[in-house]
């Protein structure tokens, strides 16, 4: 969302139990990375149930300026003309990536690898987001920053070397975007390079990259960690995929379902990988009734149809060592926690204060709007409920962010007194359909 638009207030009434089949938009992750592999192909890639959110229209305007052939389908599949590793041509306009801190970061490391020199910008929110580490590994391999705003954010521009030095990298927190960042730049580097974790983040990039024909290999490193190593130049060629439904999509009809009463709704392809399921798995260890069915692998990842009934949820303690498989869920699971039988305390979530807002800080405001008993303490978060909804009729302030957006939206459907918020627009950067797909499902969700 560009911080001119109007915003559009949105306010949710509780009523309805939910019933019904819904499939939430295509993954968000696994979009933006076919579309800047296709690019990196040679020949055609075609893409179905691409995410047709403005994070990744964003994405795909970005590898037409960069030279790719991207249009779509009347019968809704993506198809993009690649110009192969190190064919990128200069931009004649700056890459404005609104609110999409993925596609920013890692068109980075595409772009900064190859020689020419692009200016990277977005809209207010996107403009407070840091952008230091990703830049410090890319000026490692020879990238330059010719310009940046203060504190390493957008707008900045990058002027590629003329050859990318392969590097051997450690990630200093466990993070899928400084990874894939590297490991881009990595594919126009003469050699090999290697990322180190110390605590695996999202895979999508290695499991896309082995699609696409790179050479990849991800070895186990410590209890949690990874190696991944990857052959730099390649001859990428393109691909047929289907996009599987956004886990991070689906956690708010799961929740919505599991906290109205007498809710009985399916969830359809939800991509389960075990990197991306951390808030499935806390919310069965909080006593959820999600069951997986019709199993099954979709684009190179596993996929289930998801039956979830409305459930007495309990709290837990979530370790932070499950942050980087659920980091984008914790405004969600605070919702699901707020109508919970007791304590829920959720640690270490210092990265939520560095995404599309300081979610940490909106999500304390949000609960405290709905009158949620609830503290931070450093970098926790403690949500405590009686198991049944809290009053609600506030106000929840988004920060130009989607997921404290449809969050807060999702405890209206059960508070006292509903829950508006201040701001619904930007929810189209991830789920434009969220308003109508909550509706059929029997959702009280209006403008106002």
């Amino acid at each position: 969302m560009s911080h001119a638009e109007t915003p559009i207030p949105l306010k949710a009434l509780p009523g309805n139990a939910l019933s019904g089949r819904m499939r939430p938009p295509g993954d968000k992750s696994i979009s933006h990375r076919a579309l800047i592999l296709g690019l990196l192909a040679i020949g055609e890639t075609r893409v179905s149930g691409l995410l047709e959110g403005d994070d990744v229209l964003r994405t795909a305007a970005a590898c037409r300026a960069l030279g790719a052939q991207v249009t779509r389908d009347g019968d809704g599949v993506w198809r993009i003309a690649g110009v192969g590793i190190g064919g990128l041509r200069e931009p004649g306009e700056v890459l404005d990536f609104g609110n999409a801190g993925t596609g920013s970061r890692l068109m980075m490391g595409v772009a900064g690898s190859h020689p020419v020199t692009v200016t990277f910008d977005g809209d207010a929110s996107l403009r407070k987001r840091p952008m230091g580490r990703i830049l410090d590994p890319l000026t490692r391999m020879g990238v330059t920053v010719a310009e940046q705003a203060e504190g390493g954010r957008v707008p900045l521009t990058l002027k590629g070397p003329r050859e990318t030095i392969p590097i051997t990298y450690e990630t200093p927190v466990p993070s899928a975007q400084i990874k894939s960042a590297v490991l881009l730049a990595g594919l126009n580097a003469p050699g090999t390079v290697t990322v180190i974790e110390n605590q695996a983040s999202r895979d999508h990039t290695e499991r896309m990259l082995g699609l696409f024909g790179a050479q990849i290999t991800v070895a186990p490193h410590g209890e949690a960690g990874r190696i991944i190593t990857l052959e730099g130049q390649p001859e990428l060629r393109g691909v047929e995929l289907a996009v599987p439904a956004d886990p991070s999509s689906a956690a708010f009809p799961i929740v919505s379902a599991l906290i109205t009463p007498g809710s009985d709704i399916v969830v359809e392809s939800v991509m389960t990988n075990p990197l991306r399921t951390g808030l499935i798995t806390t919310l069965l260890e909080m006593g959820a009734d999600i069951t997986f069915e019709n199993e099954r692998e979709d684009g190179g990842e596993v996929v289930a149809d998801l039956r979830v009934r409305h459930s007495a949820l309990r709290g837990v303690t979530v370790p932070p060592e499950r942050a980087p498989a659920m980091i984008d869920e914790y405004p969600i699971l605070a919702v699901a926690a707020a109508c919970a039988t007791g304590e829920t305390r959720m640690c270490g979530l210092h990265e939520l204060r560095v995404k599309e807002s300081d979610r940490l800080q909106a999500v304390a405001d949000g609960l405290a709007a709905a009158g949620v008993d609830h503290t931070v303490t450093g970098d926790d978060l403690i949500v405590s409920g009686d198991g049944t909804p809290p009053a609600g009729g506030g106000t929840a302030q988004t920060h130009l962010d989607h997921r404290i957006a449809m969050s807060f939206l999702v405890l209206g459907l059960v508070a006292r007194d509903g829950m508006s918020v201040d701001d619904g627009a930007m929810i189209a950067t991830s789920f434009p359909d969220f308003t109508p797909a909550m509706r059929r499902l029997g959702a009280d969700i209006s403008e106002g």
